[in-house]
């Protein structure tokens, strides 16, 4: 365990410099950027290691793995984000356990989302998932809506009960006109971010970027960082 820690506070510094730079490079305060640590794949003693390291905000991608993880870790002070794709079948479990879902994409999960919400009380936090590869009106090959339905999916969610509208959300995209080009594709984003913004000021976060591309998403004016291998190492399934 001591040696699994040290390694996790020394990737977690090497990250913490990496975006201390992008921010100083940026003209941005630190405090601009919020680091969230994607744990998918790693066990809650990881977590527990990210808690006493300061880490406040984890994310996960798949329920079955996340709920009884986010039970485990129930007594540490984080916010734990879904990011990954969801079905309305999972709704009620995230529900329970998610601050944050950045996955939004669709009408039927905005239906599903506030109804759990409602029923348990809580408040949830969405994004709005932005494909910046979709075609007009439809949906990404790795999720999303297209910038076009950006603004429906976003009033749809303000206007629902148990519902936060908290901003955007995406990932560089493997194909269409922004494939290969991360910086013009988060651009993209905070564009659309700053569209969003004159109809629902509130809605400020912009989540996008990884391990790999970091230094870009702040570039471009992110507000949350999505890091995992960088910080936990080579999932398992990719040695």
């Amino acid at each position: 365990m001591t040696h699994r820690r040290n390694e996790i506070t020394d990737n977690l510094g090497r990250v913490e410099e990496r975006i201390a730079a992008a921010c100083a490079a940026a003209g941005r305060s630190r405090d601009e950027v919020t680091l969230i640590v994607v744990t998918k794949t790693y066990p809650a003693s990881d977590v527990r290691i990210l808690a006493e390291a300061g880490v406040r905000h984890v994310a996960e991608n798949r329920d079955q793995d996340a709920a009884p993880k986010a039970a485990a870790c129930a007594d540490l002070p984080l916010t734990w984000h879904f990011v990954g794709q969801l079905q309305t079948n999972k709704v009620r479990s995230v529900v329970g356990y998610a601050d944050v879902v950045q996955s939004v994409d669709r009408p039927r999960l905005v239906a599903a989302l506030s109804r759990e919400a409602a029923r348990a009380g809580r408040e949830v936090t969405c994004l709005a998932q932005v494909a910046l590869d979709a075609a007009v009106d439809g949906r990404g090959g790795r999720a999303g809506v297209a910038p076009d339905g950006v603004a429906e999916l976003a009033d749809l969610v303000a206007g629902s009960p148990g519902l936060r509208l908290g901003g955007l959300m995406t990932v560089a995209p493997l194909s269409g006109p922004y494939a290969g080009r991360r910086p013009e594709a988060f651009g993209r984003l905070l564009a659309l971010s700053r569209e969003l913004c004159r109809s629902h000021p509130a809605a400020t976060m912009v989540s996008a970027g990884m391990s790999a591309d970091l230094e870009d998403a702040v570039a471009a004016g992110a507000t949350h960082v999505r890091v995992g291998t960088a910080v936990l190492g080579v999932r398992p399934g990719l040695r």
